[in-house]
């Protein structure tokens, strides 16, 4: 069950489908902060660190499926808003390039809910029509990874299509009735102090791997609203960016004195202090034995922001898996294409 891997990062989503039964057999990513991550917990994974832009589609294994999810800094309410006008969110059409040359079974697309606003329909439903005249069957959702596992409050819009001569289309499983808190994810880490940390860091956590700490200021913006979720709920979204990362629950939520005007509470028995990259990495169900390899504590922060949340992408990609080999439905395809070579060739990897 082969697949690659686009725009990778740091793994969220390869994890996710490698535990699910799939095997990321090569992928790529353009950022170097991110390369020893990947290499150091995605061993068996081919990395080519070229821009996608510079990569020959015969260059690229042949696979079942694509996973990744394009530049999505343009697509975003908080970011430039360009959209499709902008060179990372451009990039999309590299994405659609190796879907149309690879044409493999299947392909998952994750973005910011920023797609789905309506300065972005046009472009979003071109690119949707896009993949359907590659001959796809396109299923796309804005899900809440809270109700898949994570607990984390995080909205994104998932794409999966399915290529149109397997005769059916993707179908989103139902939202889980148990959503998962801060203490489920995080409250055995409180009694191990994080290590705090302004840039640079010159040696590491010696107990726990990555729970180190962004020890800088709080803006204006920041100090605009609440950032303290308690124990007893999900997360606020995981952000890559230290100085946006949510506060740890220890401490009382933020005190509105006026307008997109909070403060921190005096009363608060525990100071205040934002999630270590661990801590956020749990949130982002990643497990312990991820480890995240950075000098900056931005780069720490901003691999774990950008992630898919490991959890959200096994369930995906766990459907898939059961719709491609438990379901037998691609097997049933086999015997009614036997005259077609080239099809067989391309899903040799099945059998």
């Amino acid at each position: 069950m082969n697949i690659i891997s686009l725009f990778a990062g740091c793994g969220g989503l390869d994890l996710g489908f490698r535990l699910a039964g799939f095997n990321p057999v090569w992928a790529n990513e353009y950022d170097k902060s991110i390369w020893d991550t990947y290499q150091f917990n995605h061993s068996d994974t081919i990395l080519d660190r070229r821009d996608i832009r510079k990569i020959n589609s015969d260059e690229i294994p042949d696979c079942v499926g694509i996973i990744g999810g394009p530049p999505c800094q343009s697509w975003s309410a908080a970011g430039a808003k360009r959209g499709i006008d902008d060179s990372r969110g451009q990039l999309f059409w590299e994405y659609i390039r190796i879907v149309r040359d690879k044409q493999p079974l299947f392909f998952l697309a994750e973005n910011v809910s920023g797609i789905l606003a309506p300065r972005n329909q046009e472009a979003f439903t071109y690119i949707l029509s896009q993949f359907e005249e590659l001959g796809y069957r396109v299923s796309f959702k804005l899900v809440n990874a809270k109700n898949f596992g994570v607990p984390q409050d995080r909205q994104r819009v998932i794409a999966i299509g399915y290529r149109q001569d397997m005769g059916f289309g993707f179908e989103f499983p139902e939202p889980g009735t148990e959503v998962l808190t801060l203490q489920d994810a995080i409250f055995d880490l409180q009694a191990i102090a994080p290590m705090l940390v302004k840039g640079k860091l010159d040696n590491y956590h010696d107990s726990v791997a990555n729970h180190e700490c962004a020890d800088l200021g709080f803006s204006s913006i920041y100090m605009s609203r609440n950032r303290v979720r308690s124990w007893g709920e999900p997360s606020f979204t995981i952000q890559a960016s230290g100085r946006h990362a949510p506060l740890h629950p220890q401490a009382n939520k933020m005190i509105l004195v006026g307008i997109d005007k909070r403060i921190f509470d005096p009363n608060s028995p525990q100071p205040y202090r934002r999630l270590s990259v661990r801590e956020c990495a749990r949130v982002q169900t990643f497990p312990d034995d991820f480890v995240f390899k950075y000098k900056q504590i931005a780069d720490g922060y901003k691999m774990v922001g950008n992630a898919v949340p490991v959890n959200l992408a096994r369930v995906l990609a766990s459907k898939i898996f059961q719709d491609i080999v438990i379901g037998h439905k691609v097997v049933g395809m086999v015997e009614q294409k036997h005259d077609n070579q080239s099809w067989m060739q391309k899903t040799a990897i099945l059998t």
